[in-house]
């Protein structure tokens, strides 16, 4: 994997099999682990070398100002960064004096393994130093889902051949000195130096550092307990300063003798908690995970991962790279939010700080569709983290004039942070993603609970927002101008198609939700002329459509607009933000990403099967994939308009956009949404899962290539499995009471532990579409870029 022979395939691992050192920086993204609070890159244990050193913990950010070549109303003031804080994963070694370092001496072997199923990151190489020593270390690193506070380390030196003498030094560094990277708008603000020393600690084996943001005023402490065990005389020693503080272990080892150091790290941080407060909540977490103690943090995350792929697995027959990009995407989506606990979902998790750590519409859209299906609570906690953000919402719709909330196109704590309002403030339909995901959390779950005490706050506001957006013409219609769609290359358009739909669904659901709540809805001050308003609107949303073409229209006019000229453009000119100006592009027909086509996969119902497939063909050869998020959703259509052979396509590329670096920046952090589009690709793709209400139908049917996949889901209490082969469908209800589904328009019903099979129809074949020259899925030169 990415594209190296380092890297081995395998269904449940991701393993690299030799160290180059030009690729540590992608390494690091894709080995890192998180639990969706605390976030560690897969940095090497001894700290260098490396390509961009990486803890991170969920919201904790610095403030940075916005340039603008000139100013205007109702821009955003201040960024916001997530940045790198104390780094507890540094266990530094000396072989007889001699630094352990890779690039030095003689590296014998080295293999790291990201153990999928036990959710562990293991380490073992040998290496003999510049003096001719050789020492073999082992090391086992987890960030724990049972104890969010809580990341450890097993580091493990063992003398191979002669006695050698070992120093290690186990610490916590705070403000380490990053590497800048220039010319790649992608990557995150660099901040020197963020962390402003308030306390340290070192006693024993305990070590102790706190820590405060200068402008966003953060507290964060971390703190390390070890145990240490090896020959006598092994002995300790400790300091600390305002940045470091470390353990200093040394020991003598003869041939076969190990000197193993178990460390626990435990992190805190806090707006609002004073110091000592800060520093009990540690002291507290650390206490705990001692109690459990290092096998018992490992027993722990085995048995939460088991329970977790036995709802979630996905198995794939026929392409073994897929397999495992499934898995690992399941792996790395479910690390991004296990733990968020009313937090955001970053559109990187905490991988790294590409995009400055922020959290785009990709959570509502493509993120919390897969956990829905297989970790519903972490839906809960996202979306009552975006419940808690709604004053600064609530505030930012008033500073536009609009009534109700609009909530920010990228941030971190709930405020605006982007300095371009065509493709921030105008993309208003974030309003409608949050909306749609609590819509379909509910229906899956029943949680009533959660809709009466979110739920309709959530809904309600949003929709508040569209009728002082949206506008009735003098026949009735409404329209909602001036906005930007998925498509950011059609900013600031009337009537976006998937805006509009999104919309109308939104105040339809805000108005049966008050219904169902009317004392939520009192207290929100909605009445029935309100209510009423919402349906009057959504039974009267236009939606743009060319009746010489027969093809809905991506926004109004759009058709009408001048071709791009592909053949001018170079294969180097992609992604084309990066080299033709702004004011060109959106004039232009030419789709960034899935726009209009989203729109058939989220609000499916409103397009008949032959809008469609014309619909596809005729955006097809338009769409350049300047983004990460649009495969996925072409191969969802694709399978469903009868082209498996794309769609297959489609899904290769969401599937490996990390593990084969498509974009050239894996570096930076993990595409979380793109993972998640692999597990859609398959599931609502191949799968052709659609859940509408109290509605669960599939149209399954496979590619060529692939020849059999299965997959389980949660939903309405119960658990299904599917598998899907060559010509037949089976579906079995694993858990739960009765339900009915539809296969391919019939209706099935189902009763646990007795499967029903059913034939796959055959697809009625015509030709695919083409799409832009050189940017056909796969293509060697492409290179997407999301801003």
């Amino acid at each position: 994997m990415i594209t190296d022979t380092c890297f081995a395939v395998g269904p449940w691992a991701l393993r690299e099999t030799w160290l180059k050192l030009d690729l540590l920086p992608q390494s690091e993204s894709v080995f890192a682990l998180s639990n969706g609070h605390v976030g560690w890159r897969g940095n090497l244990d001894e700290g260098e070398p490396h390509g961009l050193p990486g803890s991170y913990l969920n919201g904790f950010h610095e403030l940075h100002p916005l340039p603008y070549a000139e100013a205007g109303y109702g821009y955003p003031e201040s960024g916001q960064t997530a940045i790198n804080v104390t780094n507890g994963k540094i266990i530094r070694l000396l072989v007889d004096d001699a630094p352990f370092d890779l690039r030095y001496g003689r590296l014998r072997s080295h293999e790291r393994v990201l153990d999928m199923r036990c959710g562990v990151l293991h380490r073992t190489c040998e290496w003999t130093s510049p003096a001719g020593r050789t020492v073999r270390v082992r090391s086992t690193r987890l960030v724990s889902f049972t104890q969010r506070s809580i990341a450890t380390v097993a580091y493990e030196v063992e003398a191979v051949d002669t006695p050698v003498r070992i120093v290690v030094q186990s610490e916590l560094v705070a403000n380490e000195q990053l590497p800048t990277v220039a010319g790649d708008p992608r990557t995150a603000v660099a901040l020197e130096s963020p962390l402003e020393a308030e306390e340290d600690l070192a006693m024993g084996n305990h070590l102790r550092l706190i820590h405060c943001t200068r402008s966003s005023k953060l507290r964060i402490a971390a703190a390390a307990d070890h145990s240490v065990q090896g020959p006598e005389p092994t002995q300790t020693s400790s300091e600390s300063n305002a940045d470091v503080a470390r353990l200093t272990v040394t020991s003598l080892l003869a041939p076969g003798q190990k000197l193993r150091i178990e460390k626990t790290v435990a992190y805190g941080w806090s707006r609002f908690r004073s110091l000592p407060a800060v520093r009990d909540q540690v002291e507290a977490a650390l206490a705990a995970a001692g109690s459990t103690g290092w096998q018992g943090l490992a027993d722990e995350q085995q048995s939460y991962l088991d329970e977790f792929w036995a709802r979630s697995d996905v198995e794939v027959d026929g392409d073994e790279e897929i397999q495992q990009a499934v898995r690992f995407a399941l792996f790395h989506v479910l690390q991004a939010g296990a733990r968020a606990e009313q937090r955001a979902i970053p559109a990187k998790g905490l991988t790294g700080t590409g995009y400055d750590g922020h959290s785009f519409w990709d959570t509502e859209t493509f993120v919390l569709p897969l956990l829905t299906y297989t970790s519903p609570g972490a839906v809960a906690e996202a979306l009552r983290w975006r419940q808690s953000t709604l004053p600064t919402a609530r505030d930012r719709a008033r500073q536009l004039g609009l009534r109700g909330a609009a909530f920010p196109w990228r941030t971190i704590d709930g405020a605006e942070c982007t300095a371009y309002w065509p493709a921030g403030t105008a993309a208003f339909h974030v309003n409608a993603d949050i909306a749609d995901a609590v819509v379909r959390y509910v229906s899956a779950t029943g949680d009533q609970d959660f809709e009466r005490t979110s739920g309709v706050e959530l809904l309600v506001e949003t929709a508040r927002l569209w009728m002082s957006l949206g506008h009735h013409d003098h026949r009735g219609t409404f329209h909602i101008d001036g906005v930007t769609g998925p498509d950011e290359y059609s900013a600031v358009a009337d009537d976006n198609t998937y805006t509009n739909l999104m919309a109308a669904r939104n105040l339809t659901e805000a108005a049966e939700a008050a219904e169902r709540h009317p004392h939520q809805a009192t207290a929100l001050s909605v009445d029935d002329e309100e209510t009423a308003a919402w349906r009057d609107a959504a039974e009267a949303m236009h939606l743009p459509y060319n009746d010489e073409l027969r093809v809905h229209e991506q926004h109004a006019g759009f058709t009408g607009h001048q071709p791009w000229d592909f053949a001018a453009t170079r294969p180097d000119q992609y992604p084309l933000l990066l080299h033709f100006p702004y004011f060109d592009i959106y004039r232009k027909q030419v789709v960034k990403q899935a726009d209009l086509v989203l729109a058939m996969y989220t609000c499916g119902e409103a397009f008949d099967t032959g809008h469609k497939a014309r619909n596809f063909d005729y955006y097809e050869p338009l769409t350049v994939r300047d983004s990460s998020l649009s495969a996925c959703c072409q191969a969802v259509i694709a399978a469903e308009v009868g082209h498996e052979k794309l769609a297959y396509d489609y899904t290769v590329e969401a599937a490996l956009m990390d593990l084969d670096d498509l974009e050239n920046n894996t570096r930076d952090g993990l595409h979380i949404a793109s993972l998640a589009g692999t597990w859609m690709a398959l599931v609502c793709g191949f799968g052709g899962m659609r859940h509408h209400g109290d509605t669960l139908s599939f149209m399954p049917r496979l590619p060529e290539k692939l020849s059999r996949l299965a997959f389980h889901l949660e939903i309405w209490g119960r658990r299904l499995g599917v598998e899907i082969k060559t010509g037949i469908a089976t579906y079995t209800l694993l858990a739960g009471p009765s339900m009915t589904i539809r296969h391919h328009g019939e209706a099935l019903t189902l009763t646990a532990d007795s499967p029903t099979s059913r034939p796959v129809p055959d697809a009625t074949e015509h030709p695919a579409p083409e799409q832009p020259p050189g940017r056909r899925p796969g293509h060697p030169q492409q290179r997407r870029a999301r801003l």
